[in-house]
């Protein structure tokens, strides 16, 4: 496996500015950053030169929960719920070889929120979305085409994803056609749904255990998740 922290992982980045894939990191790095800012954890620094239009807080989150739980993971997927669903908020790093491979929109449940999500939820048949920390399982055929489950690593948050049938899948009413005709993206029964044109090589990136952080700044989820406090989570400075 390439270095994690080799020269390449703080190589600045352009911000991307289409909804394609795929995102080649030739197109991002440009200039040589030596070390993160003080108090700027290596992944964080990472995530922040990759998706900069993502908010700073997702990423720090997403790297304080990978740091706790796996260290040495491949590829995260982070999707940023506090933005509106007409703007790109789902963003797809392969951590190893210090790439972004997509930057896509990602629709939210019918029961969270209408152009924006704004309530969560782990029960069963809200039709609400889940944040927090997941790991992907395997993909399959069912009725909403490929789709791609997830576990759900929280409890209480979102460890019902398996039961509620919580998958990333493609769906016709995420698109920009959508937005133009609506004000927003259609709206799911609670799963990520994402751009028809992306599902395969998008859930190909992701599946078996990898993982997908769902962030939106819930203040009880903030001050009591197990995976964003962890106590003795490892320096990402050591990932190799």
């Amino acid at each position: 496996m390439v270095p994690l922290f080799s020269l390449r992982a703080w190589l600045i980045c352009l911000p991307a500015t289409l909804l394609s894939f795929p995102i080649h990191a030739n197109s991002f790095f440009s200039h040589v950053d030596s070390t993160p800012p003080n108090g700027v954890l290596p992944l964080h620094h990472q995530l922040l030169q990759l998706a900069p239009s993502a908010s700073p807080d997702a990423l720090r989150l997403a790297a304080q929960a990978l740091s706790c739980r796996d260290p040495y993971a491949e590829r995260l997927a982070v999707i940023d719920y506090s933005l509106p669903s007409t703007e790109p908020r789902l963003w797809v790093f392969d951590l190893a070889q210090h790439e972004l491979m997509f930057r896509e929109l990602v629709s939210h449940g019918q029961g969270s929120g209408d152009a924006k999500a704004e309530t969560f939820s782990n029960i069963p048949n809200s039709h609400q979305s889940s944040i927090g920390l997941f790991k992907t399982m395997n993909s399959y055929y069912g009725r909403n085409g490929y789709s791609l489950r997830l576990e759900g690593l929280e409890a209480n948050v979102n460890d019902n994803a398996f039961e509620r049938a919580i998958v990333i899948h493609g769906a016709d009413y995420v698109s920009e056609d959508f937005i133009d005709q609506t004000g927003r993206l259609g709206r799911s029964h609670g799963c990520p749904a994402v751009r028809e044109a992306v599902t395969y090589p998008l859930i190909d990136s992701l599946k078996d255990d990898q993982y997908v952080f769902a962030y939106y700044p819930d203040q009880e989820w903030l001050a009591t998740s197990q995976v964003i406090n962890c106590p003795n989570a490892p320096s990402l400075a050591q990932r190799h």
